[in-house]
């Protein structure tokens, strides 16, 4: 087996496992308590309510005219990974709810713990699923559609903004606020834990070193924590001297070592901290990762 069909298998096998998770999170948690997580999923529930139609068959149903119009913008490739894991968290729900009938599973009483339980699972699933470059259908392929316009809003927010409508929809269909709310409570805690599988917690810090020993500053970033560093030429606005400032990036778990080491190299140093939500290249998010 070569490299490039490894890849391929153990895409496959994660994208199956992402669909898995987000199935349990709709077939165990969410849909016997009438609870439309928004999306095409959300719209599947309804019907549901009202029909005892399978949720897993509606949202295949539902998801082909967006496959087809995926396949026109994204291509084949595409086409292929959002049928795999559309195909798969389908029968996944649709497994999942024949033996929940079979063995007259009995869903939780407190609706609030299952709103936050099967959001959270939803957005760990489509989260694994997007990271493999895939969707589970429905909504996934409108976010990804307007993400190519709207690159600087990050796809949990368009999530929101969609899953919002089918949500007020489903308190009105239902007539029922609360069941509502409780549905609103499961898109957020859904959004927060897909940006949190997506795009990582590994927010970073951006450190401005002002010191008059920098060369001793920066040989031990570079020796003892292997920190790239980077001299920004400056001059003084009260002494009009040329310095040169350090600029480096670390992640949240090594910065207080880059602390101490400026604190005992040159405890007169002045230094400036920002936060980084995202940094691309080595020891960081690659380059050449997909946009999504």
């Amino acid at each position: 087996m070569n490299k490039k069909s490894s890849i391929i298998i153990k895409n496959i096998i994660i994208m199956t496992a992402g669909a898995l998770v987000y199935a349990v999170g709709v077939s165990m948690f969410l849909d016997p308590h009438d609870l439309a997580p928004g999306g095409v999923t959300g719209i599947a529930v309804i019907i549901n309510h009202f029909t005892g139609w399978y949720t897993g068959l509606m949202v295949l149903v539902m998801n082909i005219p967006l496959m087809i119009a995926g396949l026109m913008r994204f291509g084949r490739e595409f086409l292929v990974s959002t049928v795999w894991a559309t195909v798969m968290s389908s029968v996944f729900m649709a497994a999942i709810t024949k033996l929940i009938n079979v063995y007259s599973y009995r869903p939780m009483d407190d609706f609030l713990l299952c709103a936050i339980t099967g959001g959270a699972l939803m957005g760990i699933g489509l989260g694994i699923v997007f990271r493999q470059g895939g969707t589970t259908g429905g909504s996934d392929i409108i976010v990804k559609f307007l993400r190519q316009k709207y690159r600087h809003i990050k796809s949990g927010v368009l999530f929101i903004l969609l899953d919002s409508v089918v949500v007020t929809v489903s308190a009105v269909v239902y007539k029922s606020l609360e069941l509502g709310l409780y549905a609103g409570i499961a898109v957020f805690v859904c959004s927060v834990a897909f940006n949190s599988t997506l795009y990582g917690t590994d927010t970073a810090r951006l450190v401005y070193i002002m010191s008059e020993k920098p060369e001793k500053i920066t040989k031990r970033l570079l020796s003892d924590l292997d920190i790239g560093v980077t001299y920004v030429q400056g001059e003084g606005g009260y002494t009009n001297k040329e310095k040169r400032v350090i600029l480096c990036a670390s992640k949240k778990r090594v910065f207080p070592l880059v602390k101490q080491i400026v604190r005992e190299e040159d405890p007169a140093a002045f230094m400036i901290v920002t936060s980084a939500n995202e940094i691309y290249g080595e020891g960081f998010k690659l380059n050449n990762n997909t946009e999504l």
